[in-house]
């Protein structure tokens, strides 16, 4: 997470954990998203529903090298999406890519691509350009920026047509609008 959001790569050295919760807010054209850490730890549990109100994705990330961290995905963080939107997109995130050799992968990308198609079987599939599952790793940076940018394309399709433009809204206030109309009161109390 924290590299996505410096939006550079860590050496070893430098890499944070998130503990607790992280907050930040991410630019995506027009948008302004916020994106949550909870860390997935189970001692902040009872605080990741209030963190997953109204969410329109959540990252279920497991290390590649522990078939106990991906078997507990679903039973244990599906339930806390249980305030997020039905239409909550959930991807999968196999982590420690960078350290995984085939005699360490406990978990095959067969297997979690299967899990990520289940847990989003209330999707459009045709929305979904690939299963929603990823291979990370968070000291190199490899595929970090990929699966924000699959979020993002999914919840909050950008093209050019939603850059920022000035609007004349009932809301827009148009000064010149609000002078003339001054002016004409002005006038009009004289006569």
């Amino acid at each position: 997470m924290h590299s996505y959001q410096m939006q550079k790569l860590l050496r070893p050295l430098q890499s944070t954990k998130t503990i607790g919760a992280s907050f930040f807010m991410k630019h995506w054209g027009p948008y302004n998203v916020a994106v949550w850490d909870t860390a997935g730890e189970e001692r902040f549990t009872g605080l990741s529903s209030f963190y997953c109100r109204n969410a329109g994705a959540a990252i279920f990330a497991f290390n590649l090298n522990c078939l106990k961290s991906f078997e507990s995905l679903g039973m244990r963080f599906l339930p806390l999406l249980s305030s997020a939107q039905d239409s909550c997109l959930k991807i999968v995130v196999g982590t420690k890519y960078d350290i995984t050799s085939p005699g360490s992968r406990q978990v095959s990308v067969e297997a979690a691509e299967k899990l990520a198609l289940e847990m989003n079987a209330n999707q459009p599939m045709e929305k979904l350009q690939k299963p929603p599952y990823f291979e990370t790793s968070s000291r190199t940076g490899y595929n970090v920026d990929e699966v924000f940018e699959y979020i993002l394309q999914y919840c909050l399709p950008y093209t050019s047509d939603l850059a920022i433009k000035p609007t004349h809204s009932k809301s827009t206030v148009n000064l010149s609008d609000v002078k003339n109309q001054t002016h004409l009161k002005e006038n009009k109390c004289c006569t």
